[in-house]
């Protein structure tokens, strides 16, 4: 199939390109690398555009006329959304209407779209099931829901699109062959920053908030290993094929683990004890956030390969210990 990938030179793209591309699909990246890399594109060809230039999409699926589009170009960070509202509306919503649009135009008809356990914002029973109340608590999961919604309407009036929504939850980890993984320097994802205490590059680690009603005091997140979150694509992506209609998927391990045993686990992997502090809490935080993954291991089959915490953070240490060496 000819696949085109929003945002596959970024951390999740990249992985998810190379999982198509083992499975030998010809694939056209898109992305404007203001945060992928040209070298963590492992597989087909890249296009340096942005979904802003309607001209230039509409160019590019005329001369490609692709067999299924799989959208994951968005700003993901929390807190900047929470800072500038609109940069995440413009980029997540708007310019996501946009690429709908253009591949309802030249008659797609599979759209997987990279939305986010955020769209559940504090939920009130964990774990959490794809019928759980939608109740965004930021920008960025606003977004997401947004779009999920318009996908919803649209796919109700147009059988012929159909679409899958993946909700990913904490991904994490890197390619075990260290070829590619997160190479963002602002990264705020608390595996990637802890890793990079222990490189080093940041005096100490903060834990934001030991006051939660949970065992230890900290915040608890379903961990996924990338690698295992592609997988997830290449299942839906069959699943669209074999003319299924449109569904959402959690995409978790339906378990979780507190920040302070990430960074007990991150201090084990590394051998390094960094230092480590208390922050305040950052706002809307949920004491637990946790995947029911039944649905999609029911429905798609799927069957998780890196279910194993010190794995996951094994190859995100590979990774990070390469990264420092190189001149990114």
């Amino acid at each position: 199939m000819n696949i085109l990938v929003t945002g596959g030179a970024g951390y999740i793209g990249s992985h998810i390109v190379k999982a198509l591309g083992e499975k030998g699909h010809d694939i056209v990246v898109y992305d404007n690398l203001s945060y992928g890399h040209e070298w963590a594109v492992l597989y087909g060809n890249l296009i340096k555009g942005d979904l802003a230039d309607k001209e230039l999409l509409n160019t590019l699926f005329k001369e490609e006329r692709f067999d299924a589009v799989i959208h994951l170009a968005a700003f993901v960070v929390v807190d900047e959304s929470i800072r500038e509202p609109m940069k995440y509306y413009k980029n997540n919503f708007v310019n996501t209407f946009k690429l709908i649009e253009t591949c309802i135009k030249h008659n797609i008809k599979r759209f997987i779209f990279s939305s986010s356990a955020a769209v559940y914002g504090i939920p009130e029973k964990v774990p959490v099931t794809e019928e759980s109340p939608l109740l965004p608590i930021n920008p960025y999961g606003t977004s997401k829901v947004m779009v999920e919604r318009v996908l919803s309407d649209i796919t109700k009036s147009n059988s012929d699109f159909r679409c899958v929504s993946l909700r990913y939850f904490n991904v994490a980890g890197a390619d075990p062959f260290s070829r590619i993984g997160q190479a963002r320097k602002d990264a705020t994802h608390l595996i990637t920053v802890s890793l990079r205490t222990a490189l080093g590059k940041n005096d100490h680690l903060d834990v934001f908030g030991t006051d939660y009603p949970t065992l230890d005091g900290t915040c608890i997140r379903d961990y996924i290993h990338v690698d295992d979150l592609s997988d997830t694509h290449i299942l839906a992506l069959e699943y669209l094929t074999s003319g299924g209609g449109s569904r959402i998927y959690n995409c978790g391990y339906g378990h979780g683990y507190s920040v302070k045993e990430v960074v007990d686990k991150v201090k084990y992997v590394t051998g390094i004890n960094f230092a480590v502090k208390t922050a305040n809490r950052r706002q809307g935080d949920p004491p637990a956030l946790i995947a029911d993954p039944s649905r999609i291991k029911g429905e798609l089959g799927w069957k998780p390969k890196y279910d194993d915490l010190e794995y996951i953070i094994k190859t995100a240490w590979d990774w990070e210990k390469k990264m420092s060496q190189l001149p990114l």
